[in-house]
């Protein structure tokens, strides 16, 4: 096992699929087995409490021991928790936590309880920078309504609010106008599908669903692409491509759990209260992890 990068959100860091036992409880013995084989199948660390963690559906008791058993399986520096929360208070105290934790850093997203301007952005990130932990912004503007933009992800870091940015837009072009407004912000990848043009415009982090359920393909996949060796990444990144395609998150959520389980790992039941995948969207995901597992991506 290599050790982490000397900032501990560079590299594969795996959004986290959290496991739950068919009567709704967390299989906490399933996630701390599931950390430990990410990593020891080449991802650098995990986001746990994130979207794909469910984290909305936890109480906070469980919230809590999610952080400390990917703590105790993998080690604090490999360990980079959501801190979301509808105020800034709560992410504070959800970033004090994983501070005491032993986390190397935290991911924030901005307010999303409501479309919050930019003074509301900078004083949300202004009070979760008093925990003390190193803060990696969140921007899904999709999802929260709340848009980072680069001119606003360069004002938080100029006031060293953030060191690095899950750019979740979906705009490849974003990572130009970031690298000439704030050169010291990390650019980590945040849509799977969009890997390969943000590692060529120079991300250096990937925060992925994927590798839940095939971590040594995409593993691959982000190794190839930041080192520019296309040969190796754009024939890989073409066969994963049907599965890293969503734009849905909650969607994204149930594929990555059912490709869990056909590579025999254990995705659990989804505790969101959302309608399952449609059968034609079922059948694909079935098809494109059977052909990965076919030719070895597994």
């Amino acid at each position: 096992m290599s050790a982490p990068e000397s900032r501990p959100w560079r590299g594969v860091f795996v959004a986290t699929a959290l496991p739950f036992n068919d009567d709704g409880s967390v299989d906490f013995a399933a996630f701390d087995e599931h950390c430990a084989w990410l990593v020891a199948n080449g991802c650098d660390g995990v986001t746990p409490n994130g979207s794909l963690g469910e984290y909305q559906t936890l109480t906070e008791a469980e919230r809590a021991e999610v952080v400390a058993t990917a703590v105790a399986a993998v080690g604090g520096e490999r360990v980079m928790p959501g801190v979301a929360a509808y105020g800034a208070a709560e992410a504070r105290r959800w970033a004090e936590q994983a501070r005491d934790a032993g986390c190397g850093a935290v991911m924030l997203l901005p307010p999303n309880a409501y479309r919050a301007d930019e003074r509301s952005v900078i004083a949300h990130y202004e009070e979760v920078a008093k925990a003390g932990v190193p803060i990696v912004a969140y921007n899904n503007p999709i999802d929260t309504k709340v848009d980072l933009t680069p001119e606003l992800l360069a004002k938080l870091h100029a006031e060293g609010l953030i060191q690095a940015v899950k750019e979740f837009s979906g705009d490849v072009r974003r990572a130009y106008r970031i690298a000439e407004l704030a050169p010291g912000l990390d650019l980590l990848v945040g849509a799977d599908d969009v890997l390969l043009e943000l590692a060529v415009a120079g991300a250096v982090g990937w925060v992925s669903g994927y590798p839940n359920a095939l971590p040594k393909s995409t593993v691959e996949l982000y190794r190839a692409a930041v080192a520019g060796d296309l040969a190796t990444a754009l024939p890989l990144y073409r066969q994963l491509h049907p599965l890293l395609r969503w734009d849905s998150k909650v969607e994204f959520v149930q594929a990555i759990k059912l490709s869990m389980d056909l590579v025999g790992r254990k995705g659990g039941r989804c505790r969101l209260p959302r309608v399952p995948l449609q059968p034609e969207q079922a059948a694909e995901i079935r098809t494109a992890t059977e052909q990965a597992l076919a030719v070895g991506l597994a």
